[in-house]
């Protein structure tokens, strides 16, 4: 073969290389989903779901307190879809001119009180919870499962047989703040607390055997709202829209159930909630 021949094969392979690879590439999309961490387990789940239905997209999250995330996102850190755990960190974004449109809420959960499964506190109701030498583990101030800890310890204060006394010793017996849930979670499944307020869904398998979940009655409890929004300048504004649909459809919903989730369904059933006073 002569070199002339040679050259223009070579050529011909290169700009038909040149044509093709790109076209590949393009259909190529990378999804980034700022969750908060009690949506971890429900979120990887869901990834291979989405991912399958939306070929060529590959779906990446960060997960960790909607407040960190929430201000991460203030100052400029680059994502698709913002997953709050709850509305004001949601407005945090807004208020930053992250957000674009109106978030919708897909979840909602609530609090419960968890102990070692050995339970050497020996704490079966809320008012244990300040006896001496109780070891309590909570989030930090701003991350949401802290905001609505807060407001249980509000509602309490008000309610009789409790008040501001109750309020008082339980925050003694506060040993740790927790930079997010997941780790509250994972101090009193490994036995380092004697209580620890988390969400619902927190309480997964890989801690189902380690800790005795405590609801906590609906007088004082407070029904999480998880919101989620586009942000302003997502690289897949559309990609990241059916997302969300994804988690607002049946199956989105029954998944979320499935993680101990409450459906934003108005027809689903209900969770009975026992009273632990």
């Amino acid at each position: 073969m002569s070199f002339r021949k040679l050259s223009l094969l070579l050529l011909s392979a290169a700009l038909l290389f040149t044509f093709n690879a790109p076209t590949h590439a393009q259909g190529n999309k990378t999804l980034v989903v700022f969750a908060a961490s009690s949506l971890t387990d429900a979120f990887n789940e869901i990834k291979p779901l989405f991912e399958k239905a939306n070929p060529g997209t590959e779906v990446q999250f960060s997960y960790g307190a909607s407040s960190t995330l929430a201000t991460q996102l203030a100052q400029g850190a680059p994502a698709d879809i913002f997953a709050s755990a709850n509305a004001r960190q949601m407005s945090v974004a807004q208020d930053a001119k992250r957000i674009a449109g109106t978030p919708r809420t897909f979840a909602k959960n609530r609090l419960v009180l968890i102990i070692p499964v050995t339970n050497p506190a020996q704490i079966g109701t809320l008012k244990d919870l300040t006896k001496t030498g109780v070891k309590i583990v909570i989030a930090a101030p701003k991350v949401p499962v802290r905001d609505y800890t807060d407001t249980m310890l509000d509602k309490l204060a008000k309610t009789a047989g409790y008040g501001d006394e109750y309020k008082a010793a339980f925050l003694k017996n506060v040993v740790s703040e927790e930079a997010n849930v997941r780790q509250v979670s994972a101090k009193v499944a490994l036995g380092e607390a004697d209580a620890g307020f988390v969400y619902r869904s927190d309480v997964t398998p890989d801690i189902n055997d380690k800790v005795i979940a405590l609801p906590i009655p609906d007088a004082v409890n407070t029904l999480a709202t998880y919101p989620a929004a586009v942000t302003n300048d997502s690289a897949n504004p559309e990609l990241a829209r059916r997302f969300i649909d994804y988690l607002l459809s049946e199956d989105g919903q029954k998944l979320l159930l499935k993680w101990n989730f409450e459906s934003v369904i108005e027809d689903a059933p209900a969770t009975p909630t026992p009273e632990i006073f």
